[in-house]
């Protein structure tokens, strides 16, 4: 093989991975902005105002925490939100305290309904 033209085909090779380079940096620049649109869209719909009930994510690191075991505490109190972000609850106790709107998510209380219906089903016999 001819040294000149091992070296022209050498140089193709470079330019054509700067291409697929230059191409994948595009790509994930384009995914990253995909994301934070999503992002921004969930961050910003969390909105509280004072007397909602929500419920605080436990961040805290245990050894053994439990498989099943739920992360997330209260419901608690909406006394203020502030512009910042920040969040100020009052639990069941009395006591207040300041936490981060993102650790925080709506408490939905389980109304009961009182008109049930009940049905006796039974096993159906074939003959």
């Amino acid at each position: 093989m001819d040294l000149a033209l091992a070296g022209e085909k050498r140089l193709l090779q470079l330019n054509e991975l700067e291409e697929f380079r230059l191409a994948a940096y595009d790509s994930s620049k384009l995914y990253k902005e995909r994301t934070k649109v999503l992002h921004d869209r969930v961050i910003s719909r969390r909105k509280f105002e004072r007397g909602d009930k929500v419920l605080l994510f436990n961040s805290r690191y245990k050894f053994f925490p439990g498989k099943l075991k739920t992360r997330w505490l209260g419901p608690f109190e909406v006394l203020e939100a502030f512009p910042s972000g920040a969040v100020q609850l009052l639990n069941k106790s009395g006591q207040k305290l300041m936490v981060n709107g993102q650790r925080l998510k709506l408490y939905h209380d389980g109304e009961r309904q009182e008109a049930t219906s009940v049905y006796c089903l039974t096993d159906p016999k074939y003959e």
